[in-house]
């Protein structure tokens, strides 16, 4: 059969119905039923209140989509009708007639229909079973109970394969969405038809080699040529295929490699690789980069450390989850505006949680893009999971090895890790509890699966079983283990520690850790009516999925702060809570490097208005935390720590240039009674590459019992290059002289747009705006009465969020 290659977009025309409501609309590929039905005014908008459990119906209804196309030719070929994402039991149906079915969103569908088509008219009918009411079925006829999430409001979705988090979380609404959460096409191809393109690379001085790996199916025995091109080379192979999954590798190479470094480290130079098969062609562009995880015996324990190109890099960023809770409105301008927040605040690495989704190809180009490498769970978070069954099992290797070869070309991807909690999850629920032999022999078929799939596929990137965890076949407690492996630590949010609390442990590389507060009043007024803005009031409850959250939140204020006066300033408290929280962890944690080797706070986006962790809020606009992020997680910070043994407060550099960077630390002392300044002193330093230095030691009985520090640092020319501020005592001991702040906007003749602040006295923790579409250069700042602030903006996002209007500003009030 002669080769024939074509690729139909199916995305338009489709309509989804659903008898017993009596519905049709419009449905949007990618897109989910929830949004079609809000876009035609046939639901209320679920984040508006208390509506959320007004759409309950959707997700319990069955729904069809149907769409008609045209064929004008059935001669010579295959033809397959592949779905990139189904969410997430469906029936498939062409012209009447059942095709196959789906019962996974993470696995690419790929049904011959070449028997089922027609000259002319051809329909295509997807009927969507109920997630939440099979899911409940497929538990109850479960051999062994298996108990899902506390957070989750809908229950059972871990007997689905679909995003855990669709059934609630602890900061996440519960609508368990359906529909297209990527394209729909008909693909025509000869005998074979290529489906994935698995890529290893592998790096030795002076050249990389490609090995890049055909996935194949044949409908009938073929022969025919692979070939992959690449910086002006070509490289063949010969595929002898025999009906069913085939493989061919075409090993390619490439000399003096342009290499792809992360954000902050080097540029993001990639290369365009063509890969043919049958005359079917893949275009990628990828980037040259090697990862390796270290975990090699040391005198503490065991390191955890990121190699990118041969150089340790001290991971900073946080923790993703889905972009939207409504599929729909994920789109890429959107999670873009994200995803560049995280590097405008220097982060260089993002954890894809696994109560999460695997991403479209969009978002790792993104993160290629950015120089944002990604540490990905597998699926599965928080839940005991049904690995005694073989059909589910099946489904999960299938659904690893597919995901495994198609991120595999992305320079972004750095470490595969099997789920997020599950081995803690043994711990949680009675009957594991009870009989924990049982529920550690389930997950350990679970956690073997995924292991295998990454080893067969051998895709060069590091795995490990399962996030925290202390190593390989280890079963302990990783939350509280800080010598090996990667840890957890919540203590101080769901203990109620204080915020120092975070200085008793030094993990080798914290990946969860993280503190609430509640949105800006832009993103409050967006779901609220004026009688619900109280903290304790209905609405401002089912906003808050975290039991007990508001009230922490609230006792964190009193803890810190003096209580403040307004609604309006405990949201503007419990931002600037957050960010403290994150401060003081985060450098203290980097003070400690090599031993810890990298920060991923909870959690970086939000999916609906709520009171969460998020440093993002929900509409993308910067919190409080967000702004000190770009802060504390500069390549060049100075902190203040103090000794424990001594009490004297040091002062550190942290860097993790690539070269040593002399630089001054002006070192000042404010009394924020009488708004008095007085220098302290200057202190050349030299900052170690890749290091941390001591820079001076301060008694705090040299303080005024009403003083604290402020320092900044500045280069050889003189130009600063960060500040920071030191406060011996919690901020509310404080008391301020209510300063006089005035601000002048003016955009300068460049188009350059920047807000001048001044003082008449000394002001902390000095906030222009909350929220705003307009990203400033620095926030949450110390002003001091003669010295004035010019903050410029340094990008205008576009938030789908009304405009609050002009900035207000805030600051700590004495």
């Amino acid at each position: 059969m002669a080769n024939v290659a074509e690729t139909i977009i199916l995305n338009d025309g489709w309509t989804a119905t659903c008898d017993d409501a009596d519905i049709a609309v419009e449905l949007n590929v990618p897109g989910d039923v929830h949004s079609a039905l809000l876009a035609a005014g046939k639901i209320e908008d679920p984040y508006w209140r208390d509506n959320e459990t007004l759409t309950d119906w959707v997700h319990r209804s069955l729904w069809t989509a149907k769409r008609s196309f045209n064929l004008e030719s059935m001669d010579n070929g295959h033809f397959t009708l592949r779905f990139e994402s189904v969410d997430c039991l469906a029936e498939v149906r062409v012209n009447g007639k059942p095709v196959g079915h789906c019962e996974s969103q993470f696995l690419r569908y790929d049904f011959d229909v070449t028997g089922f088509l027609r000259e002319g008219e051809n329909l295509i009918e997807v009927t969507f079973l109920s997630n939440s009411l099979e899911a409940a079925k497929r538990a109850e006829n479960s051999d062994f109970p298996m108990p899902f999430s506390t957070n989750s409001r809908i229950g059972h979705l871990n007997f689905l394969r679909k995003t855990q988090c669709h059934g609630g979380w602890d900061w996440g609404i519960a609508l368990c969405p359906l529909g297209f959460y990527g394209d729909i096409a008909l693909v025509r191809t000869g005998s074979v038809r290529l489906d994935d393109v698995a890529i290893r690379q592998r790096h030795e001085d002076g050249a990389v080699e490609l090995d890049v790996t055909l996935h194949a199916f044949a409908f009938a025995p073929a022969v025919e040529d692979a070939i992959v091109e690449i910086d002006g080379h070509r490289a063949t192979a010969t595929l002898h295929a025999f009906p069913g999954e085939n493989r061919v590798t075409v090993t390619a190479r490439v000399e003096n490699p342009r290499l792809w470094w992360p954000a902050g480290h080097g540029e993001q130079a990639f290369y365009d690789l063509s890969v043919s098969l049958g005359g079917q062609t893949r275009d990628f562009r990828i980037g040259l980069r090697d990862v390796a995880l270290l975990t090699d015996e040391d005198e503490i324990g065991n390191r955890f450390a990121f190699k990118v190109n041969g150089r340790e890099i001290f991971m900073k960023g946080a923790n993703w989850i889905p972009g939207d809770a409504l599929p729909e409105r994920a789109t890429p301008e959107q999670v873009r505006d994200l995803l560049q927040s995280a590097v405008d605040a220097n982060m260089n690495m993002i954890r894809i949680w696994g109560g999460g989704q695997y991403e479209a190809d969009w978002f790792y180009e993104l993160c290629d893009e950015l120089g944002l490498m990604i540490w990905h769970d597998f699926m599965f978070a928080c839940n005991l999971y049904p690995a005694h069954e073989r059909h589910w099992l099946d489904l999960v290797r299938n659904e690893a090895r597919q995901q495994l070869r198609r991120l595999s070309r992305f320079a972004a991807m750095a470490l595969w890790c099997g789920d997020n909690e599950l081995v803690g999850a043994l711990t949680w629920y009675k009957e594991s509890l009870e009989n924990r032999d049982r529920y550690l022999a389930i997950y350990d078929r679970l956690n073997h699966a995924l292991e295998e799939a990454v080893e067969d596929e051998d895709i060069g990137l590091p795995f490990r079983p399962s996030s925290p965890s202390v190593g390989r076949l280890d079963f302990g407690d990783g939350w509280h283990v800080d010598t090996s492996g990667d840890m957890h630590f919540w203590d101080v949010w769901h203990s109620a520690k204080d915020f120092e609390h975070y200085r008793t442990v030094r993990p080798r590389f914290c990946s969860e850790f993280g503190f609430q507060s509640f949105p800006s009043m832009r993103v409050i007024r967006s779901f609220t009516d004026e009688e619900d803005r109280n903290v304790s009031s209905a609405v401002l409850d089912v906003h808050q999925r975290n039991e007990g959250g508001n009230s922490r939140i609230v006792e964190t204020i009193a803890r810190y702060f003096r209580f403040p006066d307004s609604f309006e300033d405990m949201v503007y408290l419990s931002q600037l809570g957050q960010g403290l929280a994150m401060k003081t962890a985060i450098e203290f944690w980097r003070a400690n490097r090599p031993r810890t080797m990298g920060t991923l706070f909870w959690q970086l986006n939000d999916t609906w208005p709520v009171a969460s962790w998020s440093s993002l809020e929900y509409g993308g606009g910067w919190k409080t935390t967000q702004y000190l992020a770009r802060r504390f997680f500069a390549d060049l910070m100075v902190t203040a720590q103090p000794d424990p043994d001594t009490g004297a407060i040091m002062l550190l550099a942290v860097s993790d240039r690539t070269e040593d960077t002399p630089v001054t630390v002006r070192l000042r002392s404010v009394d924020a009674t009488s708004g008095k300044v007085a220098e302290i002193g200057d202190y050349p330093v030299t900052a170690k590459a890749a290091g941390v230095v001591e820079v001076a030691r301060i008694r705090p009985e040299t303080l005024e019992e009403s003083a604290f520090l402020i320092f900044d640092w500045r280069d050889q020319s003189g130009n600063v290059l960060g500040e920071n501020e030191y406060l011996p005592k919690r901020p509310k001991a404080y008391r301020f002289a209510p300063p006089q702040i005035e601000t002048a906007a003016e955009t300068a003749d460049n188009g350059e747009r920047r807000v001048t602040l001044t003082s008449d006295r000394p002001a902390l923790y000095v906030t222009y705006g909350h929220g705003d579409d307009d990203i400033y250069s620095d926030n949450c700042f110390t002003l001091l009465p003669g010295e004035p602030k010019v903050i410029t903006v340094t990008r205008k996002r576009r938030s789908h969020l009304p405009d609050d209007g002009t900035p207000i500003v805030s600051y700590l009030r004495g």
